[in-house]
């Protein structure tokens, strides 16, 4: 081993192990729930420009939002078992199984894409025509999805490159690559959509474009980084071999993430069916809704990646109290977050659909929906992290089973029977209701946790 891979590699140790827990999280969570508020910032800017254009803009933006979840889902699960295994490696001091698993997240980003684009040439006209007969929101619908799934190469290899170097405690580069990407993509919106600057407007496939010019650009900035600042990981692929053993370890921890969020899409998918039988602005309003809760949402999972690679690392290295302590910390500065957004969304809900050039039939269904999805914040900040914590110690089935259990077996026929009282309101109390019931089988998968995995290691929880 080189001087320079020693000097890292202890340097990586010094920060993982030894730091102070509240500081070290800290340092690793905030950059990257600063790059994702700017994240979320883009993706309200993209439907902020396009309700500009026509609430069936919006609503067939809002409809896509399923295949969308699914590609986020693929790079997201790859990512969170890359970052488990890397971390883990790293902290076993394994160099080769290091490099290894760098790799083998790069070529899995490629076999994500080419899914999607098979898609994208396909499926996406039928997935709109399941939906409504609207002709205007499925052209609208067609044209931007069809883009953002066949140059779907930017967010994958944006999400491989974004986790290497979270993996091994760079996230500040991470957060540069998030932030070029948004920046990007909120500078193109207006000038696509509308055609300013000579540009012919382009109106949802405007919105389409700049969002995939961004990521692609992050993408190839993420490779940069990690070949000029990410010491610890070798990329090389002159004698790579694909392993289905290293694939199996990832997906060990990154299958039940990517059911989590591929759930999410069918129950985006639900959810608009049961809407649309109301009306369209329906779910335009759920779309909006999606789109604001990723303010609250989007610094969770900052935190979230902030802590995976702590705990993976001193589960690694044997450390209990620093798993303990982290996951402590984690819930707290959770449930802080999530009040927060809750006060938000009470007493500014109309100012914030306003953003949206809301009508006022959008306005009257929108502002009680705000105010009452919105119940089930704090209850989703507990969800979050116990379902992160159980991932980054190999244990996400029970991640898995939570989220299966809170959006199909109860978000999904709660809102379907609540629909039958005719009433939109009512709806969204199925959001409330199904987190209260995740909240009680994270806490029961918790004590399995504490019992099995953490009490064995000899110190109590």
């Amino acid at each position: 081993m080189s001087e320079l891979q020693v000097k890292t590699q202890t340097t990586q140790e010094n920060i993982m192990g030894t730091m102070p827990i509240n500081r070290l999280l800290l340092s690793l969570s905030l950059p990257m729930m600063a790059s994702m508020l700017v994240q979320a910032l883009y993706n309200v800017v993209d439907s902020i420009f396009v309700s500009r254009v026509s609430e069936s803009a919006l609503t067939a933006v809002s409809l896509a939002f399923p295949i969308q979840v699914l590609i986020i889902a693929l790079g997201v699960g790859t990512g969170v078992g890359t970052n488990a295994l890397l971390s883990r490696s790293l902290g076993e001091k394994n160099n080769n199984r290091v490099n290894q698993t760098a790799m083998h997240a790069v070529f899995l980003g490629v076999i994500n894409y080419l899914i999607f684009l098979l898609i994208g040439l396909t499926l996406v006209n039928p997935f709109f025509l399941s939906q409504t007969t609207d002709r205007e929101i499925i052209s609208h619908g067609v044209s931007y999805l069809t883009i953002v799934c066949c140059l779907s190469i930017g967010t994958y290899s944006q999400f491989t490159f974004e986790r290497l170097l979270q993996s091994t405690g760079k996230t500040v580069y991470a957060m540069v690559i998030q932030l070029i990407g948004a920046v990007i993509n909120i500078i193109l919106d207006p000038i696509l959509i509308f055609g300013l600057f000579g540009f012919p407007r382009m109106e949802v496939a405007g919105a389409a474009i700049a969002t995939v010019t961004g990521q692609i650009v992050a993408g190839f900035v993420g490779l940069l980084l990690n070949l000029k600042v990410n010491h610890e990981i070798r990329l090389s692929f002159k004698e790579f071999r694909p392993s289905l053993e290293i694939i199996k370890q990832i997906y060990i921890v990154g299958i039940p993430s990517i059911i989590m969020q591929s759930i999410g899409s069918v129950m985006v998918y639900g959810m608009n069916l049961i809407l649309m039988a109301f009306s369209s602005t329906a779910a335009a309003v759920f779309g909006v809704y999606f789109k604001l809760q990723s303010f609250v949402f989007m610094p969770i999972f900052g935190l979230n990646n902030g802590m995976i690679p702590i705990i993976a690392y001193n589960y690694g290295a044997k450390n209990k109290e620093r798993i303990l302590g982290t996951r402590s910390l984690a819930i707290r500065y959770a449930i802080g977050i999530m009040a927060a957004g809750t006060l938000i969304f009470h007493l500014f809900s109309e100012k914030l659909f306003l953003l949206f050039d809301a009508s006022e039939p959008m306005l009257a269904m929108g502002v009680p929906a705000l105010r009452i999805i919105s119940l089930h914040f704090i209850l989703a900040a507990y969800s979050i992290v116990s379902s992160a914590f159980f991932q980054a110690l190999g244990n996400g089935i029970y991640s898995m089973v939570t989220s299966i259990c809170r959006q199909l077996v109860i978000l999904l026929p709660v809102a379907y029977l609540l629909s039958f009282l005719g009433n939109v309101n009512y709806v969204w109390m199925a959001f409330p209701i199904a987190e209260l019931i995740a909240v009680l089988l994270n806490m029961i998968f918790m004590k399995q946790i504490n019992r099995k995995v953490l009490e064995p290691m000899g110190i109590a929880s």
